[in-house]
């Protein structure tokens, strides 16, 4: 059954936990593809052509392509398409103008908007994004094995550490700029190499992780 979650609002630790949430239901026995604004127009538009009819159930995660004026309109033209398909769609988006918002909201199933507050460490899954923020390998490493104690789904974490990259790159300049730029590629790329691969994405962030320089 085709559903379409929409999450938006400024408050992206909130809209991320709650899209997380439902993903954890919706993910099982399915392949997740993720794509972002650090994709490409052409990456997006492929996630929306459908997996085929022998191909595997895939939840698509739509994250910040609204951004991008190309890649939004390629969306907003493919909803009638993505409400008739067998796949399961998330989209999560910060600030929205009203006009698209509710264009959206139009054909989605499920759709919520959180408030932003200050942002703060309260030690669970959004520890990851901080330490990787603060480029605190140690502390990353310790905070990733807690979240696999805790049993968060790879793509949960994943989609944190995203957010940590892309948040520390809008907000810095210079070399912290230019790494944060570095990780939102690298992770943008992380999924789509794990499966070329044949990697599970918990193996993958964890050689990842690993790899990371001090």
């Amino acid at each position: 059954m085709t559903m379409i979650y929409l999450y938006t609002g400024t408050d992206r630790e909130k809209a991320l936990a709650a899209m997380n949430k439902a993903m954890a239901r919706e993910s099982k026995k399915a392949e997740v593809t993720r794509v972002s604004d650090a994709s490409t127009t052409a990456d997006v538009a492929e996630s929306l052509r459908g997996s085929g009819m022998f191909g595997k159930r895939r939840v698509v995660v739509l994250d910040g392509v609204f951004a991008n004026e190309e890649m939004r309109g390629v969306v907003l033209d493919a909803l009638p398409h993505m409400k008739g398909s067998d796949e399961v769609y998330f989209i999560l988006e910060g600030k929205l103008d009203a006009a698209t918002r509710k264009s959206i909201e139009k054909h989605s199933d499920v759709f919520e908007r959180f408030d932003s507050k200050k942002e703060k460490d309260d030690g669970g899954i959004f520890s990851l994004a901080y330490a990787l923020k603060g480029g605190d390998k140690k502390r990353l490493w310790v905070e990733y094995q807690r979240a696999l104690a805790r049993e968060d789904a790879p793509e949960a974490i994943h989609g944190v550490l995203f957010w940590g990259a892309k948040d520390t790159f809008l907000k810095s300049s210079g070399a912290v700029r230019e790494r944060a730029g570095r990780l939102v590629a690298e992770l943008a790329e992380l999924p789509h190499e794990a499966r070329r691969n044949g990697f599970d994405l918990e193996y993958a962030l964890e050689h990842y992780l690993l790899g990371l320089p001090r």
